[in-house]
């Protein structure tokens, strides 16, 4: 009985101190844990986080800190825990493995839903398809082009790669080009341009509208037009102001010409 108490004694005495120490340790780090956690909350909201991307980042950080104090808890306690780690560290390292295209496109999604270079409702060209961002989501990106068919994008390439966000800018600048017959007037030409440009009032003022010659072509001289308007007026003035110049110069006698060439012929 004697010796029963002494190694009952013993183990408190060795292990007693560790497991209070453990006690407190977790008590203590799950109220850092907390704080550490609200404080990454109000972070996310901070920086407006998608609301579909704030649980699953928290859940995760929640997870990764609480895992860290448990490890930190049992080492305490004396548990060897560098053969746990080495496998935990080599299952994981198989997984990432086996799910690597996976994890990339997860990964890309995040960076898109944390530092937003585009938004749903706006026009983008990425990776050789352009049309609407019609949803975001965790692994890929849902684009709608102007003739409604549904483009699903991996957010992996999409992270990583160049991209064109034509609705992060208020207004856009349209470009045409006209070509004229030589002989006909450029100032004329220049001068209805002009006026159809005055007329059209979705066309602003500030900046100013530009017309020049741009090239003295084979079949045409060319000139250039540049106009900026509101974003959501960019076709609709680009068919117009075409269509309205094709009436305009038949009017006024300015010929549009075709691709032509002319043959000599000799006895």
């Amino acid at each position: 009985m004697n010796n029963l108490l002494d190694e009952f004694n013993n183990i408190i005495y060795t292990y007693g101190p560790k497991l209070l120490g453990a006690i407190a340790v977790l008590i203590i780090g799950n109220y850092i844990i907390k704080i550490m956690l609200n404080s990454f909350s109000k972070m996310l909201d901070k920086k407006k986080t998608d609301s579909s991307l704030k649980p699953f980042l928290l859940s995760l950080v929640r997870i990764l800190l609480k895992t860290m104090l448990v490890i930190s808890v049992l080492g305490m306690l004396g548990v060897q825990m560098t053969s746990f780690i080495a496998v935990l560290g080599a299952a994981g390292l198989a997984v990432g493995m086996a799910l690597s295209g996976t994890l990339q496109n997860f990964a890309g999604g995040v960076i898109i839903l944390l530092f937003k270079p585009f938004k749903v409702g706006d026009y983008i060209n990425a990776q050789g398809h352009s049309g609407i961002v019609k949803e975001i989501q965790i692994f890929n990106t849902i684009l709608l082009e102007l003739d409604n068919k549904t483009v699903i994008i991996p957010n992996g390439p999409l992270s990583t790669g160049s991209m064109v966000n034509y609705s992060t800018e208020p207004t856009r600048r349209v470009d045409f080009t006209f070509g004229i017959a030589y002989g006909d007037s450029v100032d004329k030409a220049r001068k209805i341009l002009f006026q159809l440009f005055k007329e059209d009032k979705r066309i602003l003022t500030d900046p100013a509208s530009f017309v020049g010659l741009s090239e003295m072509a084979d079949s045409s001289v060319n000139l250039t037009a540049r106009a900026w308007v509101k974003g959501e007026d960019y076709w609709d003035v680009f068919f117009d102001i075409n269509e309205k110049t094709y009436n305009a110069f038949n009017a006024e006698g300015i010929s549009i010409p075709f691709p032509q060439m002319d043959v000599h012929l000799q006895k």
